[in-house]
């Protein structure tokens, strides 16, 4: 998978949000998004994934513009702000439902999913009574189950316990090997800096550099 943004801009009202952006992503590497809160990270990625139309510029996925040629990434596993679920279901239910929309994903790769990222998916717990760490890894599982070519992922490791965040971090590297493309955005610099290959880092809205591991380890 390519995915391509040429000088995209993106204004609400009066304000720029995103300035400029080019950007060429290829899959089987991790993209980091490093950047002050309201620097435009959930930005980009909303606009990587078709949910909002750019101000100027296209973003192409293999070569297919988005809003002109199709309206979203035909492969894509995305977590964005709050993940949310049906709450009197439990967490293998609910992705069962949403697999089902599409039939991408059964129910042993969904177990398997889940199990992946820390989850039981043979707990009765319905997802109201889920701690906060157990929902977000929910969306997680939520954004793989399908074996996206395409993956982003905001602020994924929020409120995860420390012992969990090497098990999610396997889960993405494992999707990497696999041939996806992984773009995420994380406010932990060290955890950043270690898992990606390169690192995107934005400030109020344009991109100021754009370093690989191997330049950041030299």
């Amino acid at each position: 998978m390519k995915v391509e943004l040429k000088n995209v801009s993106k204004r609400l009202n009066d304000v720029t949000v995103l300035e400029d952006i080019s950007l060429t992503l290829e899959s089987g590497t991790i993209y980091g998004l490093k950047g002050k809160n309201g620097c435009g990270k959930t930005m980009l990625m909303r606009m990587m994934a078709g949910l909002i139309y750019p101000t100027s510029g296209t973003v192409s996925i293999d070569g297919e513009i988005l809003h002109k040629d199709i309206a979203t990434p035909r492969s894509i596993g995305i977590l964005i702000e709050n993940p949310a679920f049906l709450p009197g279901y439990t967490g293998q239910r609910n992705l069962e439902l949403l697999a089902g929309l599409t039939g991408k994903a059964d129910r042993t790769q969904i177990a398997k999913t889940m199990s992946r990222v820390g989850l039981d998916p043979n707990d009765k717990r319905t997802y109201r009574k889920y701690s906060l760490g157990m929902k977000q890894r929910l969306g997680i599982a939520c954004a793989l189950m399908e074996c996206p070519d395409l993956i982003l992922l905001d602020e994924p490791i929020n409120a995860i316990d420390e012992k969990g965040v090497p098990k999610i971090w396997e889960a993405l590297q494992e999707e990497k090997q696999r041939g996806a493309l992984i773009m995420l955005a994380c406010h932990d610099t060290e955890e950043l800096t270690s898992l990606a290959d390169r690192i995107i880092t934005i400030e109020e809205g344009k991109i100021c550099s754009i370093s690989s591991q191997i330049e950041r380890n030299s």
